[in-house]
């Protein structure tokens, strides 16, 4: 069995639990009031942590594609190819549409985004009206839409695991 190389899989258990823990903390910031302590440090987390998953999975897909990554095994159909072709190529669109909005919303009020009290993030983009509540909704779609296809993402992992009893999800691990 070729297994995806230690980087690769790192990168995407890691990118899985940022994944999962910025959207249950983004659920959570919704409901926090404006006098709840959570209030101001949730965001600042948040959009610190999004940056992160950012720049991880950017370094995920250089590292993709500079190495190299094991094939689709001789068991999948074609049908399963094409499939998880696009279930990545939409998991890939939904992250960098999170990043965008994300992008969008921190700096709407054009001021620059902190990346962990490190650096700043610049404004690139020059606010328009409603930004804000724009990105908001778009970040919200993105959010429950990308939960979604990694829901289904796993369930396709264990249908191969348990199943099938092939190789798909050993590779990962």
């Amino acid at each position: 069995m070729q297994k995806y190389s230690l980087p690769l899989r790192l990168l995407h258990w890691l990118t899985a639990l940022l994944v999962f823990g910025l959207f249950g903390v983004g659920l959570w910031m919704r409901n926090l009031g404006y006098y709840d302590p959570l209030y101001q440090v949730l965001p600042y987390w948040h959009k610190s942590v999004g940056f992160l998953l950012c720049a991880l999975v950017v370094v995920r897909l250089l590292t993709r594609a500079v190495g190299r990554s094991p094939g689709p095994l001789a068991s999948h159909r074609p049908w399963e190819r094409g499939l998880a072709h696009a279930m990545h190529l939409l998991l890939y669109g939904l992250l960098f549409g999170l990043f965008a909005s994300g992008y969008l919303i921190a700096t709407a009020d054009n001021r620059p985004a902190s990346f962990f009290g490190w650096f700043d993030i610049p404004v690139l983009i020059t606010p328009f009206p409603d930004q804000e509540d724009i990105a908001g909704l778009l970040h919200e779609y993105f959010a429950w839409s990308l939960i979604g296809l990694v829901a289904l993402h796993a369930a396709a992992a264990l249908k191969h695991h348990w199943r099938d009893k092939d190789d798909t999800l050993k590779r990962m691990l």
